[in-house]
């Protein structure tokens, strides 16, 4: 080695070990869970991949839950686990929530497909535009991918546009995931991407051909792409160039609204055009939420001559209303906001201080109570920098759903209400015995730079 020369230590998994260690967890994983791989086994003559939700399919099989109660779920075998993914954060309530469960009962008692307006709806309303005053006025729909797709189209005709602004690695839903820009599954709108956290290459091409381009679309923290929040630099760089260009700005807050009173727009100071919610808005039942200026919104106001149809038979359904209104007004109140955000503060600090005591590079993405954890060094800004290996992955989920918590594939994590202190205190404890078992699968080797 000649002097001058630079060493550096390389990390990277050993990939026998590891397969030897995810073929150990699988082994003890299918002796927990006979009776949800019998059942996942007969559901796939019926269903493809034996699921009726992609996300949900995990090898070797995915598990079958058949109760819940606060923050707690069992499964079809009797295995207990404590749930730190809460329906990829749609469960905010947790389970069996008694406010929620009692406005249900309530309301079912008087019937849910009423056909009209109901007592519930112009309450769940102002409810979120008191706590989001971007929205002017807000809409109903039964999902955040119809949210985002009412949004978006309301945008191209506000603005007689066509083109939308997405991001490399963005979920905006089922029919709206770039999470590959070739996705036959996507709305067929023409589409230009941006980068995150990059706010030269994204305003440049922003500026290109800006004349027909509609909307810019962004989640103000990254979920399916890896738990990765926008830096407030670039989300306000974003707003001022669309003002400029006039650009339709659109955050979509399904996941983050929970962050703060006031979601991550009031959390960075930003004021967005159009706001997409999702469904714990709806008390956890089945609802999405689109809002946003007054002028677009009169788009769909049926007194408005020229307005354009916003259908939906289950729209404005009485379930969801109903619970979502108790839910907004009893219990996820603003503090209940601020409380959960500084618990997922914790959890997270907690879980990056167990990766520092190991020889494992761990780092925890994310905001408040939502995180993804990634098992890699380097800074992580936009999903080209997740470099974690599927199997690694799927040993860390397995590890962990084996020990009794149950967590998403990919890393990632959502608190409920219900979850508490010490809950987070034994994931941790849980989450550092895993990791002793990561540590004879990472080889260090020393590369001259």
């Amino acid at each position: 080695m000649d002097a001058g020369e630079d060493i550096t230590m390389v990390q990277q998994f050993d990939e026998a070990a590891l397969g030897e260690a995810v073929s150990k967890a699988e082994e003890r994983y299918e002796g927990r869970n006979p009776r949800s791989r019998a059942r996942w086994e007969a559901a796939c003559d019926h269903l493809p991949g034996g699921n009726t939700r992609s996300v949900l399919y995990c090898d070797p099989f995915p598990l079958t839950f058949v109760r819940g109660e606060g923050a707690t779920l069992w499964d079809a075998d009797g295995n207990q686990y404590r749930d730190f993914l809460n329906e990829y954060g749609a469960g905010i309530y947790g389970h069996s929530d008694p406010v929620i469960d009692e406005a249900i009962r309530t309301t079912l008692a008087e019937g849910i497909a009423l056909g009209g307006l109901n007592l519930h709806e112009a309450e769940l309303a102002r409810l979120i535009r008191e706590r989001f005053p971007s929205c002017d006025q807000v809409r109903f729909c039964n999902s955040a991918t119809e949210a985002n797709l009412y949004a978006l189209s309301l945008a191209r005709i506000a603005t007689g546009r066509p083109e939308i602004m997405v991001f490399d690695g963005g979920y905006h839903g089922g029919n709206l995931a770039f999470t590959a820009r070739e996705n036959p599954m996507n709305v067929p709108y023409t589409y230009r991407y941006g980068t995150y956290n990059d706010i030269e290459a994204t305003l440049g091409e922003m500026r290109r051909s800006s004349d027909a381009l509609a909307a810019v679309i962004v989640e103000p923290m990254m979920a399916g792409g890896g738990g990765i929040p926008a830096e407030a630099a670039f989300l306000h760089a974003l707003r001022d160039e669309a003002t400029r260009l006039g650009v339709i700005l659109i955050l979509d807050e399904a996941m983050t609204s929970r962050m703060s009173p006031g979601g991550l727009q009031a959390y960075h100071g930003i004021t967005p055009d159009m706001t997409t919610f999702g469904k714990y808005l709806g008390g956890g039942l089945a609802s999405g939420v689109f809002g946003g200026r007054a002028d677009i919104m009169r788009l769909i106001d049926s007194r408005n001559p020229k307005a354009v149809a916003h259908a939906g038979t289950f729209n404005n359904n009485v379930l969801a209303m109903a619970a979502g209104a108790a839910g907004m007004r009893e219990v996820f109140t603003a503090d209940a906001a601020r409380i959960l955000h500084e618990r997922g503060d914790r959890l997270r600090k907690g879980l990056t201080e167990a990766g520092e005591r190991s020889a494992v590079p761990v780092q925890v993405t994310g905001i408040g109570s939502l995180m993804a954890i990634h098992l890699q060094s380097g800074s992580i800004r936009c999903p080209g920098d997740v470099q974690m290996p599927d199997a690694a992955r799927k040993l860390l989920q397995l590890e962990l759903a084996n020990r009794g918590f149950h967590i998403a594939r990919r890393g990632y994590l959502t608190l409920s209400l219900p979850v508490s202190d010490d809950d987070c205190r034994v994931l941790v404890d849980a989450f550092e015995d895993v990791l002793t078992l990561f540590e004879p699968i990472y080889a260090r080797s020393a590369v001259i730079a």
